[in-house]
């Protein structure tokens, strides 16, 4: 369900940076590759890296690159409709609705991907690696599996009231 929302108001966030040094002959060249997410606070969400010589080149391409990925995620009443997990690697993310006035309990990489969705009242817990990439991607594969009760009700050809009965 790729879709652009509107480009002009998205946030972004750099999750992290990483300094990659190559040893050569005339001695060590350093480049930089940026993690970056971007959102528009209403659903639509972004991740993307960007890789260059020097840090802000880095970003901007993953800027880009984050636009060109973007998703939509269905949040009911400032959470989402229900608990979902997501894997990349060896990282595993569970994702939890939370009541209102919870805010959001969650840790570095997948508080900014949250954050930059829109959603206010979540709980999450990042298993196994917790190297930001793959936990990023998980809770990106996580948000993707989100469905809405309309949306189940369209797959499976029935109403919602059949489907809560």
């Amino acid at each position: 369900m790729k879709s652009k929302g509107n480009v002009s108001e998205l946030k972004e966030k750099v999750v992290f940076i990483n300094r990659v040094t190559k040893v050569v002959k005339g001695g060590r060249n350093f480049r930089f590759s940026a993690l970056v997410v971007v959102g528009d606070g209403k659903g639509y969400v972004g991740v993307g890296t960007g890789k260059s010589a020097e840090v802000p080149d880095a970003i901007r391409k993953g800027i880009e690159d984050a636009k060109k990925n973007l998703i939509y995620v269905p949040i009911i009443k400032d959470t989402i409709p229900h608990e979902v997990a997501g894997t990349f690697g060896r990282s595993k993310v569970l994702i939890m609705p939370a009541r209102k006035g919870t805010g959001i309990i969650a840790g570095g990489p997948v508080r900014s991907v949250i954050e930059l969705v829109g959603i206010k009242n979540v709980t999450a817990k990042s298993l196994g690696s917790n190297n930001p990439k793959n936990v990023v991607e998980a809770t990106f594969n996580a948000l993707l599996s989100l469905r809405t009760l309309d949306k189940i009700a369209e797959l499976r050809d029935k109403s919602v009231a059949q489907i809560i009965s």
